[in-house]
């Protein structure tokens, strides 16, 4: 979904998405999915920030 598309979202729509969300993956799954979202996030910002020349970080160079 690209940004243009979530501008035509309004109040109702995403409250439909939400009930039909709910009902679909039922109340305790919900927050899961927010947590694994969440952590793969952060993990992708860690992976980001690092420095791509960076030697300690290169698994492929040999150790002396």
């Amino acid at each position: 979904m690209t940004q243009a598309t979530l501008l035509f979202l309004s109040g109702p729509d995403m409250i439909i998405i939400a009930v039909l969300a709910l009902l679909l993956f039922g109340g305790k799954k919900i927050p899961e999915f927010a947590k694994g979202l969440g952590e793969g996030i952060r993990h992708f910002k860690d992976a980001s920030e690092s420095k791509p020349n960076d030697p300690s970080k290169d698994p492929n160079q040999e150790k002396k």
